[in-house]
């Protein structure tokens, strides 16, 4: 049994699937839909990401909460908004590469599109509630849907539709001190706005990015504690994104950390308001 946050979660599945165990999670935290995806992210010793391990079974049993999660810090809340967010921009930009859908990855497009319509219409509301220590519908739909609607997108998209550009701009950012304030879906959260500007959807960035100023995610360098003077620090970000293995590369094949560097630059500019392609 695991009961806690999601690397504490990612623990217990880890050691329950060595052991062959059945594992009965109780999240304490709804930042992260670690209680329900059947896998493991591992760190090294510093916090830098290293890699996520894969299990052949699901949690046994998931058993949420409304007392513990009602207590629970509205940042980690937040974080899961952001995490959770990157399920359609993901799992929506990977589906388009599919030729064929099956009826499962079907089921997981649909799911992650659910996780986009849910945050996007109760998550200002969530977190507001949060904050007065009310249980509503809106707290409950957010919470759900961080943990229950993204963990089962994941667990029948696989590695079609689990992660791609944003996970692998957050796993760079892991390697850098300065991000170190941010937790795992704040991270996410701004790589989805990268991932974004290497598609060359603007529009979608610029519908985003009033969501994201109400919402208080991070949208700017300087909301990860960089500048765009931090030019050794953006190229390690963008050095570890493109690692090989990093999911990044099934959305963009020819990827390469000049090409990310870039897009965080370019979205430095578009954050400021500064580039007539977002008009």
């Amino acid at each position: 049994m695991g009961i806690g946050g999601g690397k504490l979660l990612d623990l217990a599945k880890s050691a329950g699937n060595s052991l062959q165990k059945e594992i009965i999670l109780i999240p304490t935290l709804a930042s992260t839909c670690a209680a329900w995806t059947p896998l493991s992210v591992i760190y090294d010793d510093n916090g830098s990401y290293a890699r996520y391990d894969i299990h052949e079974k699901s949690t046994w049993m998931l058993l949420i909460e409304p007392r513990i999660l009602l207590n629970s810090p509205i940042n980690y809340l937040r974080a899961g908004i952001g995490d959770t967010l990157a399920k359609w921009y993901e799992g929506n930009a990977l589906a388009e590469k599919l030729a064929t859908k099956s009826v499962c990855i079907e089921l997981a497009h649909l799911a992650a599109r659910q996780c986009q319509e849910v945050l996007l219409t109760y998550a200002e509301e969530a977190l507001a509630d949060l904050e007065k220590g009310k249980w509503t519908d809106a707290l409950q739909r957010v919470i759900e849907t961080n943990i229950i609607i993204s963990g089962l997108g994941d667990g029948f998209g696989g590695q079609y539709l689990r992660v791609a550009g944003a996970h692998s701009i957050h796993n760079g950012m892991t390697s850098i001190t300065q991000a170190n304030h941010l937790l795992h879906g704040e991270k996410v959260a701004y790589g989805i706005l990268v991932q974004l500007v290497l598609e060359g959807k603007f529009s979608e960035i610029k519908q985003l990015l009033p969501i994201y100023q109400v919402l208080k995610l991070p949208m700017t360098l300087l909301d990860i504690g960089l500048t765009v003077e931090h030019k050794a620090e953006l190229q390690q970000i963008a050095t570890h994104s493109v690692k090989k293995g990093e999911d990044i590369h099934l959305l963009f094949p020819d990827i390469n950390k000049e090409k990310v560097a870039a897009a965080m630059e370019n979205l430095e500019i578009l954050t400021n308001h500064a580039n007539p392609s977002m008009d």
